[in-house]
């Protein structure tokens, strides 16, 4: 079953401790569609300038992205993003920001695409992400992901959007941010609340928690895995293979997400093993099946 992404594509700059990596490919839906990619059939919807320095169907020849979305705009500059992590590396520090394209309205979406079943609305404002929406035509799954500065300054746009999803991903700060709750089981039930059927909150090197609106609660630690090198885009690569799975099985029921959950684990420790896309992008099928089984393993009891 197809999978619908819409997010940024990004110029990034990013230092780690292990180094410094300029001007290298990013933004949410590349990372996605990726990670999406091993799974299921992605239709990729976004937006870069006319000084976008990548290839993004030479990146895409060997996956199965449909790039038909991509839009790339005159006179327009591409997203840029440089960051830096220190310490154990659990949150980023944005240095700066160029929003340029994102500043923009949204890409429109290819007439065949508008059908797509499970659809995937990644990190941008959330009055995008209903525009976005909009284009679409009676969509049967759609999860979004946010962050703290729509929860801030788009807290009505934001709330509107929750009531027209059926999942949503952030993380812990985010969830607390938003809901005022500093319990996380708390703090998802509220969102249930809200309107999505499902939450999933992330808690980095601790692992993510998936709560559904039948007061269900799932908990997965992180995949073990002794180097970091670059935790950006590992919670879009999460989301990819979250979504990527259960769009594989035609199901967004409680007992499909938890193992969608558990695939969406694995895509993000190959993200954080490299720079940029390179992480992910050369990880293998049997890699994957590979990194599943163990994380099955450690946490049977």
């Amino acid at each position: 079953m197809s999978l619908l992404v819409t997010g940024s594509v990004g110029i990034d700059t990013v230092r780690t401790p292990y180094g410094l990596n300029q001007d290298c490919i990013g933004g949410s839906a590349v990372y996605f569609s990726m990670a999406a990619s091993y799974f299921t059939e992605v239709k990729f919807v976004g937006a870069i300038g006319e000084d976008c320095p990548f290839d993004l169907r030479e990146l895409f020849r060997d996956r199965t992205v449909d790039l038909e979305g991509l839009e790339v705009r005159k006179g327009s500059k591409t997203f840029r993003w440089h960051g830096s992590y220190e310490g154990s590396m659990n949150e980023a520090r944005t240095d700066a920001v160029e929003l340029n394209v994102l500043a923009e309205q949204p890409p429109a979406v290819p007439d065949p695409f508008r059908d797509c079943k499970y659809v995937f609305l990644a990190n941008t404002a959330p009055s995008l992400q209903m525009k976005l929406l909009d284009q679409l035509d009676n969509p049967a799954v759609v999860a979004a992901d946010t962050m703290n500065l729509w929860i801030e300054t788009a807290n009505k746009d934001l709330k509107h959007l929750l009531r027209r999803i059926d999942l949503l991903v952030l993380n812990d700060g985010e969830a607390k941010l938003l809901t005022g709750h500093y319990n996380l089981i708390s703090a998802a039930k509220r969102i249930i609340e809200m309107g999505p059927r499902f939450v999933v909150i992330k808690k980095g090197e601790h692992g993510s928690m998936m709560v559904d609106s039948r007061d269900n609660i799932f908990l997965l630690p992180a995949y073990p895995t002794d180097v970091v090198i670059d935790p950006t885009g590992a919670g879009d690569s999460f989301a990819g293979g979250m979504m990527g799975y259960a769009a594989q099985i035609d199901s967004i029921d409680t007992m499909t997400l938890q193992k969608a959950v558990a695939y969406g684990t694995v895509m993000a420790s190959f993200t954080i093993g490299d720079f940029s896309i390179h992480g992910i992008k050369n990880a293998t099928q049997e890699m994957i099946e590979e990194r599943f089984d163990r994380l099955r393993k450690i946490t049977q009891f």
